[in-house]
């Protein structure tokens, strides 16, 4: 079903756990600019944790993807907190909406081509990060002149983390079947086909919501 609205539906965001955190963050000098700049970091640890784990075997390989999970939900922890400090703290910024959007790019590609340089296949990464890219672009194409954001799927933001997410745990048991690396080869190209269908979907409806608004055009 396809989403709208300027803020991400997300049901985190109405968890107790979360609302506190927020609620302890805007109590702090931490503003929601840095918390999205520390999204950032998140990513380029996570990107580094799987680009190292690509040349490793053993524990230490299965350490650093653990890494690689842990630091991609850091990373979503970062988008959560950041605007719920900005709406709900009260401590949106003017320069907000560039903090909003700009990490979060940065943050696609960090992970995604370091993980298709751990394997091997940095055309694979970056192809990933392209169309992860192109989902975001396509969305706020749609805002600019719609006024409304579309976060439809199948392989929005929230989708690729929680796919790259899994692949990185499950990776971890690859020596179980001898395997190595092919978990996370088949989850990159599932999320470059998935984040190409998104962004046809989505240029689709945006298309669609142009003609119906501007039918003189």
């Amino acid at each position: 079903m396809r989403e709208t609205g300027d803020r991400r539906p997300l049901a985190s965001r109405d968890t107790q756990w979360a609302r506190r955190i927020a609620q302890w963050l805007a109590t702090r000098s931490v503003t929601p600019n840095q918390i999205s700049q520390a999204s950032m970091v998140a990513a380029a640890l996570a990107g580094g944790s799987f680009f190292l784990a690509g040349s490793e075997m053993g524990w230490a390989r299965g350490l650093l993807l653990v890494f690689a999970a842990a630091f991609c939900q850091l990373r979503l922890l970062c988008n959560l907190f950041d605007g719920m400090v900005a709406v709900e703290g009260g401590k949106g910024a003017a320069d907000g909406p560039f903090w909003n959007e700009f990490p979060d790019r940065i943050a696609d590609i960090l992970i995604l081509a370091g993980v298709g340089y751990g394997i091997g296949s940095p055309g694979l990464g970056w192809a990933a990060a392209s169309f992860a890219v192109l989902t975001a672009y396509v969305r706020e194409l749609g805002r600019a002149t719609v006024t409304a954001s579309d976060f439809s799927g199948p392989m929005a933001k929230q989708h690729r983390m929680a796919t790259i997410t899994a692949a990185a745990v499950l990776s971890v048991v690859e020596p179980l079947w001898n395997g190595h690396n092919q978990v996370l080869v088949s989850a990159l190209w599932l999320i470059a086909v998935g984040a190409a269908f998104t962004a046809m979907r989505r240029s689709r409806n945006l298309v669609r919501n142009l003609k119906a608004g501007h039918t003189h055009n």
